[in-house]
């Protein structure tokens, strides 16, 4: 695995927030959007932060293959062997983008033996980063100065759920009556983990489609901060690269992991 020194942190933050950059160009102005083959939309913002993030990630670590959603073309056979590798997400939630509410994020992740090591998410709207490595403390970036973040207990009802701005199904609704008194938070993206990260939401239940350069940087975040990304079918936290497909399963996100999320689970 490479060495995580603070330069090469440091240099992978600001790859996140020149990808950011490029996709702000294309955000003021009349684009267009296509769908890929999954009907999910596309955008010059896409490629252009791509281009950012693998280019960049070739030069610094050019021994480290890069995985992105806008490149995800690698065959099985080959990077089953990686033992570390990016896994990029070079807009994550280009629904969001395309509504024009803010709610998006660059996401970039390291992993080794198939567990997110070190984690960027970046919020191109506000600039706001969000980073952690494995074992570490997790932190938001506010100008030059860091600040330490920690998921809350919650003492009493309600719990406060992300509810995602472009995905609701019979299940979630279904765990979410089972909860008890909730609040409803909305949120897009990634950015879901980061402010469960910051105490600001304490649940997001995921049922449905995910792939893994979307959760991979925020479940490092959320993991650093004291909270835990795992799968509602076994009980533990993600994974990557340990499968053909690149979809996730269905997952919980929480601020507090004693939470009791499987008595919540839908039958």
């Amino acid at each position: 695995m490479i060495r995580l020194t603070t330069d090469l942190r440091e240099t992978v933050i600001a790859i996140a927030q020149q990808a950011g950059a490029a996709i702000m160009r294309v955000y003021g102005t009349d684009f267009e959007v296509d769908h890929k083959a999954d009907d999910s939309p596309v955008t010059g913002a896409d490629l252009a932060a791509n281009r950012v993030i693998v280019d960049a990630l070739a030069r610094l670590t050019p021994d480290v293959p890069v995985l992105s959603e806008e490149s995800a073309a690698v065959p099985w056979d080959v990077r089953r062997h990686w033992a570390s590798y990016w896994l990029v997400d070079p807009l994550d939630g280009t629904r969001e983008f395309v509504k024009r509410n803010g709610e998006f994020s660059v996401n970039i992740a390291l992993i080794h033996q198939g567990a997110p090591v070190f984690g960027v998410v970046q919020a191109p709207v506000d600039g706001r980063i969000w980073h952690a490595v494995k074992g570490e403390q997790a932190y938001r970036r506010e100008g030059y100065r860091d600040v330490a973040l920690r998921t809350r207990v919650p003492a009493a009802a309600p719990l406060r759920v992300a509810a995602s701005r472009s995905w609701r199904d019979a299940r979630t609704d279904a765990l979410l009556a089972r909860m008890g008194e909730i609040e409803r938070v909305p949120q897009g993206s990634s950015l879901k983990f980061c402010r469960i990260a910051e105490g600001e939401i304490d649940v997001y239940p995921r049922f449905g489609h995910t792939c893994e350069w979307d959760t991979a940087a925020g479940q490092c975040v959320l993991h650093a901060a004291g909270g835990a990304l795992l799968s509602a079918a076994s009980g533990k936290p993600f994974r990557y690269n340990r499968r053909e497909t690149l979809i996730n399963g269905d997952f919980i996100a929480l601020g507090d992991p004693a939470l009791p999320w499987r008595d919540w689970l839908p039958a």
